[in-house]
């Protein structure tokens, strides 16, 4: 359980204060304020936390969270100052957005309750009468035409068994027989005659929680046939509820067309009705597939589908139910959601973290997906360099997620409250790569900016700086690089003065560096200093369990990017993506599964292997050399090519896991990726 001290109990703090109480995972340990009379005071001493009026007291006991509410920068920055290093300090912007955040919850619930209210008002209004009970037979609502047709009040009914109210009543039988009556005749002891319709209460795990009846007192029938005016009351009540709605709602019918919509609809899409009813319900999207049309299609109501309408392209979750009368499908109802401003305050407070942080670096070990040994051992080693000040090299295939490593080992270290910079030394030419790594002074060279220009390393002053592609650079810049990690600092192109830097670095690649090495293109001195603590990266092919974890992820990724709701993949379909072997990783998976939800219909919800792009299965018969001796063979080819065919088979046994079998050859993993690539297997398990 985390010890949560909070400083300053004003309106920020009292607000906390509230949500954090109710945390399991939280204890408040005390809350502090220079001002004795402060509003927080009140509810800490409420919920039995301990007061004072200095912070100062309390920093050395063993507290995990600190929330600053006071809003003042110099509290803050002595905090920071006199923290323990394992005490989170959380500023008075976070606090405040928080608070914010709190506000417009119970905003939003007022506005339930005023739904609430409607609902409510639009049964006691309407000229039927209805009761509902539990499944236990017990009365749990009735309305005023119940009331009044029954003969007995609210108060009368309201948690009273259904036959001490009705005593002839059948709907004790609905609950058992789960099956609908309608229209049924019914005398009651007041001498009055109903027709009633009687309906069991099923809920969306298919289990009964009660029942209700709707009833029309006969003898009003024949009065309301003389009237000849209350329908049109109901109708105009009704139009005049939807009307006033905070709520978008809007109406189409059997076949899509609009019918009815309100301002609340309009003011979400910014359309106008005309541009809306008349024509079909697809008219209002510019993201996503209508929900109207899927309702109408399959007569199942749908929640909480993410889409975009309007010429603004407004975010919105829908819910959409079908209207079906006497059994005969006759359009659907639809509520939008405006939830823009939420997600506003959400990035709001995302962006409010990262600045506390003071971060660049994106992901975390909790957004690394995998739980194979191979993944396992991975993450572990990456946790390890992140407690380090060492220098990282990521190693793998591309597309096996180096990047995602590097961010999570900054994130994890004591450097993340700094600068993360990204280099791709592949990406920048040659020719202005030293100046864009270590800068450059004034004039030192034609188009030079007036006074210089710091380079990404100086960016990286006390962060991490990620090199990416490292086997990519020339044998000049590997100099270069070299002298940064043997000196901890750097030279500006032009000048002559050095500038001490303490920068970790981060480097990746996917060149085998041991051939690189031997090829001459590659320092051996500067593949030392890299290499302090090598990670390697597993394809897809060395962590197939992992597969279905990935796929499902990639499948909620884009179903939010395209507003699609694909929820899973086949067995079948899975079966054959884990035959594959994956020389694209990630990357290919990702394009895979892209391609095979934009062909899909738009109301289907599983991948099936029809919607997979054709992939080429490594052939089963790969070819290997022959390690006989032949006539002019010499001994170091023999035993090349008996090497050669050893390490084949075990790979091959080992499903091309490349952990299990540098294990079986009692090698180590880095001798094994040399091996690979000397004799080029890794290239022939992908065929």
């Amino acid at each position: 359980m985390k010890r949560v001290l909070m400083v300053g109990a004003g309106k920020g703090g009292t607000s906390l204060l509230k949500i954090l109480y109710a945390a399991k995972r939280m204890k408040i340990v005390g809350m502090i304020d220079q001002n004795i009379d402060a509003s927080g005071f009140e509810l800490a001493k409420e919920y039995h936390v301990p007061i004072d009026t200095n912070w100062k007291n309390w920093i050395d006991q063993n507290i995990d969270i600190i929330i600053e509410a006071t809003g003042d920068e110099h509290v803050l920055a002595e905090m920071m100052e006199l923290r323990n290093r394992n005490t989170v300090i959380i500023p008075g912007t976070v606090a405040y957005i928080i608070s914010e955040l709190f506000d417009e919850k119970e905003s939003l619930l007022e506005r339930i309750r005023l739904q609430m209210n409607n609902q409510e008002l639009i049964l006691n209004n309407i000229r039927d009468g209805m009761i509902v009970i539990n499944n236990q037979e017990i009365v749990q609502f009735v309305n005023k035409s119940a009331e009044r047709i029954v003969a007995r009040t609210k108060e009368k009914c309201e948690g009273q068994h259904i036959r001490d109210v009705i005593p002839n009543t059948r709907l004790p039988q609905i609950l058992v027989s789960k099956r609908k009556e309608v229209n049924q005749k019914l005398f009651l002891e007041n001498d009055k005659k109903i027709i009633t319709t009687r309906i069991p209460i099923i809920n969306s795990d298919n289990r009964l929680i009660g029942a209700f009846a709707v009833f029309k007192d006969l003898t009003e029938i024949v009065n309301l046939a003389e009237e000849n005016t209350d329908l049109k009351e109901i109708k105009t009540m009704l139009e005049a509820i939807i009307q006033s709605s905070d709520e978008a709602i809007s109406v189409v019918d059997e076949n899509g067309k609009g019918l009815i919509i309100n301002p609340a609809y309009i003011q979400i899409t910014g359309m106008r009705e005309a541009d809306i009813v008349g024509h079909p319900a697809s008219a209002d999207i510019s993201e996503g597939e209508s929900m109207h049309m899927k309702v109408l299609k399959t007569r199942r109501a749908v929640r909480g589908v993410r889409m975009k309408v309007g010429p603004g392209k407004k975010e919105v979750l829908v819910n959409v139910a079908p209207v079906i009368v006497d059994g005969k499908l006759k359009g659907s109802v639809g509520v939008l959601h405006d939830v823009s401003e939420i997600r506003s305050l959400t990035s709001e407070l995302k962006r409010a973290r990262q600045i506390i942080r003071n971060l660049e670096a994106k992901y975390t070990f909790d957004d690394i997906m995998g739980t194979s040994p191979e993944m396992s051992l991975a993450l572990e080693q990456a946790k390890v360099g992140a407690r380090t000040p060492a220098t990282v090299l990521l190693r793998g295939e591309s597309g096996t997620g180096k990047e995602l490593f590097a961010h999570a080992i900054h994130n994890e270290s004591d450097r993340k409250y700094n600068k993360f910079i990204r280099v791709n030394c592949a990406a920048i030419a040659e020719s202005i790569l030293e100046s864009e790594l270590f800068g450059y002074e004034e004039g030192a060279f034609s188009g030079a900016k007036h006074g210089g220009k710091r380079g990404l390393f100086e960016e990286a002053n006390s962060g991490s700086i990620f090199l990416d592609e490292i086997g990519e650079l020339s044998l000049n810049m590997q100099a270069k690089l070299l002298r940064v990690l043997q000196e901890n600092e750097i030279v500006r192109v032009g000048g002559t003065e050095p500038i001490v830097l303490d920068v970790r670095v981060i480097a990746a690649t996917n060149v085998n560096l041991e051939k690189a090495i031997i090829n001459r293109s590659f320092r051996e001195d500067l593949y030392y200093r890299l290499n302090r603590l090598p990670i390697f990266i597993p394809s897809i092919r060395e962590r197939q369990t992992d597969l279905p974890e990935l796929v499902n992820h990639i499948i909620q990724k884009i179903n939010a990017d395209y507003g699609r709701n694909v929820r899973s993949i086949d067995e079948k379909a899975l079966d054959n993506l884990q035959k594959y072997q994956w020389p694209g990783n990630i990357r290919e998976l990702e394009n895979a599964i892209g391609r095979a939800i934009i062909y899909m219909d738009m109301n289907e919800e599983v991948i099936k292997q029809a919607h997979i792009p054709e992939l080429k299965a490594p052939s089963a018969n790969s070819t290997h050399s022959d390690p006989h001796i032949g006539p002019n063979q010499t001994l170091q080819s023999a035993v090349e090519s008996c090497e050669r065919e050893f390490i084949s088979e075990a790979y091959k046994k080992n499903r091309f896991n490349k952990t299990k079998t540098a294990k079986d050859l009692n090698i180590s993993i880095r001798n094994l990726y040399y091996k690979l690539e000397k004799y080029q297997l890794e290239k022939t398990s992908m065929q």
